[in-house]
């Protein structure tokens, strides 16, 4: 009949604790998921945010000149940013929007930080400009083509760090990105400019 467990060959106590405590961090770690789930649930059923919009509404171009296969040129941008949100506004950390031709990048500028407040449409000019931009052969010759029927068809695309503001609380950065095209910008100041709707992905 076996004695008695001794001291010699009893479990260690740790070996004993170490399964008591792996089931509670296990179970404190679902716990927390399941609350996060819920935090993040109720913020969606309270708040209901709801896509940022972006378009370009104005566009046009100054001092435009080809030459050699080099292209200088002022792009006046008038972009749209509408937050429909009723609870939710946006801090623009920093914003950037840049002009492509057919593939390539002609013409770049930021714009300085601002906060977009709860259903609000910002407005913002910017004024990119392209100074002696060596271009691809087939990106000049397009340019061209599109210059003898009187227009230039360029891309706007915005990039922007932003902060989610829901009452007193921020979120972390996120990245937004907008793609504008076609913008179609005419020659002649006698042709309206048509609003151009952008992609925003966040």
């Amino acid at each position: 009949m076996p004695g008695p467990v001794t001291g010699l060959n009893a479990p260690p106590a740790s070996r004993i604790r170490r399964p008591k405590l792996l089931r509670c961090i296990a179970i404190t770690a679902v716990v927390l998921l399941i609350l996060a789930g819920l935090a993040i649930l109720i913020f969606w059923l309270v708040v209901r945010p709801a896509p940022l919009g972006y378009s370009v509404d104005d566009a046009s171009i100054h001092g435009f000149n080809l030459t050699a296969n080099q292209l200088s040129a002022s792009f006046n941008l008038t972009l749209r940013a509408d937050n429909p949100n009723h609870r939710v506004g946006v801090y623009y950390d920093s914003i950037d929007v840049a002009v492509w031709c057919s593939d390539q990048l002609v013409a770049f500028s930021g714009v300085a930080p601002f906060y977009q407040g709860h259903r609000n449409v910002t407005t913002i000019e910017v004024d990119p400009v392209a100074k002696s931009v060596p271009l691809l052969t087939s990106v000049a010759d397009n340019i061209k083509h599109d210059r003898s029927a009187g227009v230039v068809e360029l891309e706007v695309r915005v990039r922007a760090s932003i902060r989610f503001k829901v009452g007193l609380a921020k979120t972390k950065h996120y990245t937004l990105t907008a793609d504008c095209s076609p913008v179609v910008v005419h020659l002649s100041k006698s042709a309206r400019f048509q609003r151009t709707y952008c992609d925003v992905d966040i």
